[in-house]
């Protein structure tokens, strides 16, 4: 296992002379009360070199600072209304940087990038390339590009994969079912699973392919990855010519990753950005269907009917809320015989937003389905984005904590910034 730092995010180093100009960085709650708020805006030109955040006390608070210099910071409590000023500058060249251990680090081990908190509990797992299957399980069914393993922060398991009853369920992934292309109809939701002379185990009819890792970074905020998938269709394949191959989608991943604190409530927290692109220069039809997109597996041991529980943003059980459209839906169940659970948080410039939901009648798996609101397709020169918030997090679902960290995630803090 080695770490990895493809990018430079924990500061903007810069090899011009260090800036001597300083920031009033004001941030300002509004409607809502904000508690563990990420905060991020975009530095100064004027700003270069290592950087560093106070508070109105003087007291040092942990900043990145990205390559695209974008600066990030945890506002740990700010009542609705309510306001709060920093001063950001550049460090003096013969002051020393601090030695703070980043939050959350990064490792890669062959195809797997490991995320691990500063307490030395896991956080989550990214496989890249596909990874083995459970004995007995036939090969076809081998998958990539999907998070897994997920913890909550006190350690404990929330998502499952490769489950007996649905052996292309993937932790947390993103997939369509009910698709039109050239005529032919690829099934990327269903990776491995097919019918009539294509059985399972002889050859994929359709998948989501890894195909390169664009970076990664651990620094004193948060961590993180940039990823490319492909969605190739392999169902034109004939007795002549088997091995039929075609690029549908491309796909970029952006995944970033903290560990906060909301409520005195301890948080793994995962912001997922998705951006889908046609491959060539015809669109992905796709019809109305109840499921597709972003998809999420619970844990094994949620596996019976009334062993898991759903909530949603309406108030809604797994029963009541299937096939509704929501704001966040909440999963979760007992883990070594404590609650724990995870939180999908849907940005509000989704497509079809509030976006509609499955919650499977008979095992721990939901999906966010925009294809249940009607035909639909993804257009060349469109790319098709979705931004998600996942929250891990231990103890049953708490519906007040989950909308604050909504309203939060749909209305981020306002920051000002005026120079000193």
């Amino acid at each position: 296992m080695r770490s990895i730092l493809f990018l430079t995010t924990a500061l903007l180093v810069s090899s011009a002379a260090v800036s001597a100009a300083e920031w009033k960085i004001t941030v300002k709650a509004g409607a809502h009360e904000r508690s563990g708020s990420i905060v991020m805006f975009t530095a100064p030109l004027e700003l270069t070199g290592d950087v560093e955040l106070k508070s109105s006390d003087g007291a040092s608070i942990p900043v990145q600072v990205d390559q695209a210099r974008r600066v990030a910071f945890i506002e740990p409590q700010l009542a609705k209304g309510a306001a709060k000023t920093y001063t950001l500058a550049a460090r003096p060249k013969d002051a020393p940087s601090p030695k703070l251990a980043p939050p959350i680090k990064i490792e890669q081990a062959g195809d797997t990038l490991k995320f691990t908190a500063a307490d030395g509990k896991p956080v989550f797992s990214y496989q890249m390339n596909p990874g083995p299957v459970p004995d007995g399980v036939p090969p076809v069914f081998r998958h990539g590009a999907y998070l897994h393993p997920v913890f909550s922060p006190g350690g404990k398991l929330v998502t499952g994969d490769h489950p007996a009853d649905h052996r292309w369920h993937r932790g947390i992934w993103f997939a369509w079912t009910k698709t039109e292309f050239e005529g032919r109809h690829p099934d990327f939701w269903n990776q491995g699973k097919s019918e009539g002379p294509d059985k399972a185990g002889a050859r994929l009819l359709a998948e989501v392919r890894f195909s390169a890792l664009k970076g990664g970074w651990s620094g004193r905020v948060n961590a993180g990855f940039v990823s490319e998938h492909k969605f190739i269709d392999h169902s034109g394949g004939t007795v002549e010519a088997p091995f039929f191959s075609q690029d549908v989608l491309n796909e970029t991943w952006q995944v970033v990753a903290y560990r906060v604190s909301a409520g005195g409530t301890p948080l793994n927290v995962i912001d997922l950005t998705s951006a889908q692109s046609c491959a060539g220069s015809l669109p992905l039809k796709l019809p109305k269907y109840h499921y597709g997109g972003l998809g999420v597996r619970g844990h094994a041991l949620w596996d019976p009917v009334k062993a898991v529980t759903m909530l949603t943003s309406n108030g809604d059980n797994r029963e009541k809320g299937d096939s509704t459209k929501a704001k966040w839906v909440h999963m979760g169940g007992d883990v070594d015989g404590q609650p724990t659970g995870l939180a999908v948080l849907i940005h509000p410039a989704n497509f079809r937003f509030p976006q509609p939901l499955r919650l499977n009648p008979k095992n721990p798996q939901l999906c966010i389905a925009p294809s249940q609101d009607g035909d639909w397709e993804i257009t060349p020169g469109k790319p098709y984005v979705s931004r998600y918030r996942i929250i891990v997090a231990d103890g049953k679902p708490d519906a007040a904590l989950l909308e604050k960290l909504w309203a939060d995630y749909a209305n981020p803090v306002a920051v000002e910034l005026k120079a000193n």
